[in-house]
């Protein structure tokens, strides 16, 4: 007798990026601000590399938004942005002089000497 075919199990989909703990730490007091939104991460054309990264706070997902939810915080990728930005990890660092988040792509190939712009 035929045997009926098995249905492949479904792996679940990798996120977008990853938020490290001392992000996803910041981006609650962000979130938590008297008037919520959401914040959406994005890139723009801009720099000695061509890419910088932008965010930017809105009211609501844009259409093709994808949305990253880890550990109760969610963050939207812009869609245009999504092929430059998957695989990455979203981190915040704070320094003597600066505060900041900080993305490690791999998908970059090149990036400026001062670090703020890159391509893919």
């Amino acid at each position: 007798p035929a045997t009926a075919p098995t249905k492949k199990s479904l792996r679940p989909r990798k996120s977008a990026i990853t938020l490290t703990p001392s992000a996803i730490q910041h981006l609650r007091t962000l979130l938590a601000q008297p008037s919520p939104q959401l914040i959406r991460v994005g890139v723009k054309n801009r720099g000695c590399s061509g890419l910088a990264y932008h965010l930017e706070y809105v009211d609501r997902p844009g259409k093709f938004d994808e949305e990253v939810v880890q550990d109760g915080v969610k963050v939207l990728i812009d869609s245009k942005a999504l092929f430059s930005i998957i695989g990455s990890e979203m981190d915040w660092v704070e320094d003597r002089i600066s505060a900041r988040f900080v993305f490690r792509n791999p998908n970059i190939r090149e990036q400026c000497g001062c670090g703020e712009s890159f391509s893919v």
